[in-house]
């Protein structure tokens, strides 16, 4: 009988490097993120998390002073790639911010399914991915958007292609 083996995790410097890399990526180089405003609020692997304030610009009824749909959409697509992400660095935990990174080009939005459940009203918003199945090529995400009183305004549900 032969036993495996688990490789080592990666050390403690290198995931705060990866985590530094991966809120500068979702923050800075997705332009649009940026340009919404969407803060990394939590790397948890088993509930990622997204914020963002409401401003002006994101309003989509200028009457009532409701967050845009679009806006509410994509920030349910943006905090499931981000859990993917998070899921598959949590995988290949061994691996080097480098190493793992590599991994990250391929995933892709399949299917965005989002369901509006309140209007979106409030100050500030906070988006949570819980991944569902991370297979070899294929994930399922689970996403919810609550404002800060703990409203529900939305959820969603989406497919990753990650290989």
């Amino acid at each position: 009988m032969t036993t495996q083996t688990q490789p080592p995790r990666r050390s403690a410097e290198e995931q705060k490097h990866l985590e530094i890399t991966l809120r500068y990526v979702f923050e800075h180089r997705l332009c649009f993120n940026e340009l919404l405003g969407f803060r990394v609020e939590s790397l948890d692997p088993a509930a990622p998390q997204i914020s963002f304030a409401m401003r002006q610009d994101l309003i989509g009824h200028f009457q009532h002073g409701r967050l845009h749909g679009g806006v509410i959409a994509t920030v349910l697509d943006t905090v499931g790639g981000l859990a993917v992400t998070v899921a598959i660095a949590e995988k290949f935990n061994s691996e080097s911010t480098d190493q793992v990174s590599h991994r990250f080009g391929r995933i892709g939005t399949i299917d965005l399914r989002t369901d509006y459940l309140h209007q979106g009203v409030g100050k500030k918003f906070t988006a949570t991915g819980r991944v569902t199945r991370l297979g070899g090529r294929i994930a399922s995400v689970q996403m919810t958007l609550e404002n800060e009183t703990g409203l529900l305004i939305a959820t969603g549900g989406a497919s990753y292609v990650i290989s």
